[in-house]
């Protein structure tokens, strides 16, 4: 998928206010819409026109996409990256897919944040209203769900300030991390989404829960997954090594004759609940360098000791 430049498509400046855009997006239309342009290329025009406004009209996009495309030009290959919303606080919104193949920019701002109630919509003409709630997604550290955990998260909220140009507010929440809880679920924060209209009572603010890609281990569901690297001679031989996950240090016995990606489970080693998941070591063998004639005389050695052809099965 190409990086599209919005801002170029629209021939508006990146720090353009919401009206700016608007109009810049009317004049276009009219020139370029289907039933009335003799332009060759209109229909094409028109909507990659659509596309643009589509984002750069509602300041939570915008917001989104001016951090995602900050660093790239228009034309070039773009992957949008995992958890690109982590740490954005948004209106109301429904379920986002995630991004799939042949869709466009655009319809990775719709998944992203699914269908946005209206900048700025009330929820009615009543005095007496409660606020929208908020949702925005949080990523934290794995061990944090092995232990449970205090912290300060700092959330990005999208606004139009008086001059009509989209900034966003940094806000500080100190949440509680209940141990075991896994991505993909959400904490519920009451009273912290929108404010209330008259006496209704302030929306909630939902985090959803992330995990920060890890050094070491890799996450699927309530079960994670260590590559350990041995020695040859510890495959071959067996062993007892040391293995390191979230919950601490704990000793593990390596079958003699072991081979790389052989995997060995830790039962109720992974993420705690009431139905604990496991941890998985797959194990990894790794060579000595032969950087020494030392070395190189020893692996001559072990291939006149074994009478072994690694790709006897191709």
């Amino acid at each position: 998928m190409k990086f599209k430049d919005y801002y170029e498509t629209l021939g508006v400046k990146r720090d353009a206010t919401q009206d700016e855009i608007k109009n810049a997006y009317r004049k276009l239309a009219r020139k370029f819409h289907p039933d009335v342009s003799k332009e060759a290329d209109a229909e094409a025009r028109f909507k990659e026109m659509g596309e643009a406004y589509k984002v750069l009209k509602d300041p939570e996009k915008r917001a989104s996409y001016d951090q995602l495309g900050a660093n790239w030009q228009n034309g070039q290959d773009f992957q949008p990256p995992p958890n690109g919303d982590a740490g954005f606080e948004f209106r109301g919104r429904g379920d986002h897919p995630g991004f799939g193949e042949g869709s466009d920019f655009g319809d990775y701002f719709e998944q992203m944040f699914g269908h946005q109630s209206g900048w700025g919509h009330s929820r009615g003409r009543a005095m007496h209203a409660q606020g929208e709630d908020h949702h925005a997604k949080v990523q934290i550290d794995l061990e944090d769900a092995y232990n449970g955990a205090e912290r300060s998260i700092s959330l990005r909220m999208p606004v139009v300030d008086e001059n009509g140009h989209v900034i966003t507010r940094d806000r500080t929440l100190s949440v509680t991390i209940p141990k075991g809880i896994r991505a993909g679920q959400t904490l519920r924060l009451a009273g912290q989404g929108g404010p209330g209209i008259g006496e209704g009572k302030a929306g909630d603010l939902y985090l959803e829960i992330t995990f920060r890609p890890h050094p070491r281990y890799r996450v699927d569901g309530r079960d994670v997954y260590l590559d350990l690297p041995l020695a040859p001679w510890e495959a071959a031989l067996g062993a007892n090594v040391t293995v390191p996950t979230p919950a601490g240090s704990v000793e593990l016995t390596i079958p003699a004759n072991s081979s790389s990606g052989r995997k060995l489970r830790l039962k109720g080693k992974g993420i705690p609940g009431k139905e604990a998941g496991d941890l998985y070591v797959v194990l990894n063998i790794a060579l000595p360098p032969a950087t020494s004639e030392e070395a190189k005389a020893a692996y001559r050695t072990l291939q006149q000791a074994f009478d072994f052809n690694p790709r006897a099965a191709l």
